[in-house]
This record gives structure tokens, sequence and C-alpha cells, in this order.
């Protein structure tokens, strides 16, 4: 399948296009199919069969149980009714929440504000390759935690953390377990059993569906988690997140959950071929190192720094490509990556890097344009062999 664009498009971690077929899906339910699935009539009901059997599709995904997913309008909201639920519903247990200094800003910014309001949150370091100290977070956990939260990939560096390990680290000591899978879900094999996590979010958006419909999974087995509603009105979605469903993007959704588990396998295997050649070229740069540790990491994520550059000045001189430097969730703001400052680097340095984020329909002919452009713009003298 190829998808035409008139951009070399290498920002996937911000968003990805919508698969053809997850349109072709979503279509009648913009169109004939449009019925309140909450509707008690025939049609409105015909519906909710609809939206039960996407939500078996989703969960299925990730090896849920389809009553354990709450559909929401991305991995923010998610994170939100998720991080804010169980503050106030184990109020009894204490305050305390754990985080990484690394997290996305929609963990960081809710953990702040849960502490403007009395809640002591830990911000845990990390080490230079990106990876948080396993020693500092059984240290830091206290009787009054009440919740770790850790980024199972980072949108940045792509680094992964050790998710199975860390969710048994929390529930040893009585916390729960959430992780943002945001960058994760769609790209490798997540079962949510088997890693032990108790509350796990991730969006439609970053893997090929469209925008605006996300999913939270809340563990309803053993451990059956308890959240307080953040928002009101209809108590739809158990009570958890009431409005009216988003049909066309639950469907969406499914349709991507579907091809993920159809086609992981080959597009890991693509994807990575072509980061590989991306970065093997562009590494060989002078004045350039890789941001994030080698092996611990995502197959479709390069973030590289070019010293002495100016990474927003090369993104404004490549008209036809399309990469970051950054969270595109916080481009508006003029200062260096949090991520890669936790991880040690300067200010400078900081600037100088651009995230390379690959996907399905990236072509090598992307790959060898991207290199060309930035060989140009970065090494204007330098002679290559």
């Amino acid at each position: 399948m190829t998808f035409k664009n008139k951009y070399k498009y290498l920002d996937y971690n911000s968003t990805t296009p919508t698969d053809p077929r997850v349109l072709d899906a979503m279509l009648p339910f913009l169109k004939d199919n449009f019925a309140n699935p909450s509707s008690t009539h025939h049609f409105g009901q015909s519906i909710n069969e609809k939206v039960k059997e996407a939500r078996k599709q989703i969960a299925d995904l990730v090896n849920a149980e389809p009553n354990e997913l709450i559909f929401t309008s991305g991995a923010t909201e998610a994170i939100n009714i998720a991080i804010k639920g169980v503050a106030e519903s184990y109020l009894s247990k204490g305050k305390h929440i754990i985080t990484v200094a690394t997290e996305h800003k929609a963990v960081l910014d809710t953990c702040k504000d849960l502490e403007r309001k009395g809640f002591e949150i830990t911000f845990l370091p990390v080490q230079e390759n990106g990876l948080i100290d396993l020693a500092e977070l059984k240290k830091a956990i206290r009787t009054d935690t009440i919740l770790v939260t850790v980024m199972y990939v980072n949108n940045e560096t792509g680094v992964i953390q050790s998710i199975k390990e860390i969710a048994s680290i929390a529930h040893e000591k009585g916390a729960l377990f959430m992780t943002d899978a945001t960058q994760v879900v769609g790209k490798i094999e997540i079962d949510v059993n088997d890693l032990g996590v108790d509350l796990l979010c991730f969006s439609g958006h970053k893997m090929y569906a469209q925008k605006g419909i996300g999913a939270l999974f809340v563990s309803q087995r053993d451990n059956k988690v308890k959240l307080t509603p953040q928002i009101h009105g209809g108590g739809h979605e158990k009570g958890l997140r009431s409005g009216t469903l988003n049909v066309p993007g639950i469907i969406a959704l499914a349709k991507a959950c579907e091809i993920a588990s159809q086609e992981m396998m080959q597009n890991q295997a693509k994807i990575s071929e072509l980061r590989d050649k991306l970065e093997s070229e562009l590494l060989n740069l002078p004045n350039t190192f890789l941001n994030g540790d080698k092996e611990n990491r995502i197959y479709n994520t390069a973030n590289i720094c070019f010293q002495d550059q100016d990474a927003n000045v090369l993104i404004g001189r490549m008209k036809d490509i399309a990469v970051s430097n950054g969270s595109a969730c916080s481009s508006a703001v003029v200062e260096p990556s949090h991520v890669l400052e936790a991880m040690g680097l300067n200010d400078d340095d900081a600037f100088a890097s651009l995230r390379f984020s690959l996907g399905k329909f990236n072509t090598i002919e992307d790959i060898e344009a991207v290199v060309k452009k930035i060989k140009e713009l970065t090494q204007p003298n330098y002679k290559y062999a």
C-alpha cells in the first residue's frame, strides 16, 4: 500500500496518516449509520452492537477484556481520568505519586496540578540513556504511595522502559501502576496481563486511525482499580467518561487495531530497516550523536544531535520534509526539550537535536531525500567519501 503526500513525512510519533482501510471502515458511520448507540430504538441499538464488536476488537490487541476499556478523546484525556481518578479514590491510603522527569506533558502537568492541590509528587530522574534506575524507584516508593506512572516508550527518544519489572516493583509495595503506552500500542505486541499493568492508555491517531479517539484500560482482574469520575453527565462508559460516544472514531480505532494485529511484524521489519539506514547515514556525519539508549528503543525512532546547529532553523529550511525537534504537544513553547535536559544534555545540544519517527508508509526514497537534505544543511563544506 502506498500513501501519497507532497512531504517526506518522518514525524509519525506526532501523528500518523489515516490508513485508507480505516477511513473506509468509518465512513458509513459518518453518513448513514449515525444513530446514538445509547438510544433505545432499534437503530440506536444496531449501532450499539457495532460498538460492542469494536470494543472487543480493540481490547483483543492488548489482551484486555472489553469491559476494561473506557473510550476517550485520546491519551491526554485518558491520562487525566486515570491519574486524577486514582488520586481521589485512594485518599485513604495516601497522597504520594511517583512519575518520571521524561514523561509526556500530559502526565507531568496532571501531576503538577495535583501537587498544587496537596499531593506529593516524586519526579524520578533518568540516566544518560533515558532509562530510570530501578533501585531509585524502589527507594522512592513509600507506604503512602498510591500510584507509579511510567511511560512505556518515550515519544521523543523511543527509549523503552522495563514496564513489567516496574509494575512488579510497584505492586510489591502496594501501589497501583499506570503506563502511557501511546507510542507503543500497534507497534509491538502488548499483553496487559503479562505486563501486570493496572492502567494503560493510547490514542488512535498514533496508529493510523484519526484524531479524537483513544482508550484507557482499567484493570478489573485480581486488583480491581477504582477511579473517581472526572466528567459527569449521562453515566456513559461505566460512569467514568460521560458523553455521547464517538462512534466513527471507535470503529476507526477497531479497524486500526485489526490491521496492526495482522501487519505488525512486517511493519517492524520494514520500518526498522529504514530507520537503521537513516541513522547510520546521519551518525557518520561529524559532530553528531544519538540521544537515548541504542538497544532499549522502539524500532521507528531516532533522536540525533547535530552539534552547533539550530533544530528550529533546520526544520524551517526543509520545506518538503517533516521532522520534529521534540513533542508536537509542546512545540509552541520555545524551550529546550525537557526529555533531553533530563538525560543530561545542555541547552545547546538539546536545541540542536532532531527527532525522526518513521511509519509504514515511508519509503527508501524518503530516507535518501532526508539524508541528502540534512547533509546539505549541516555539512556544507564537508567532503564526503
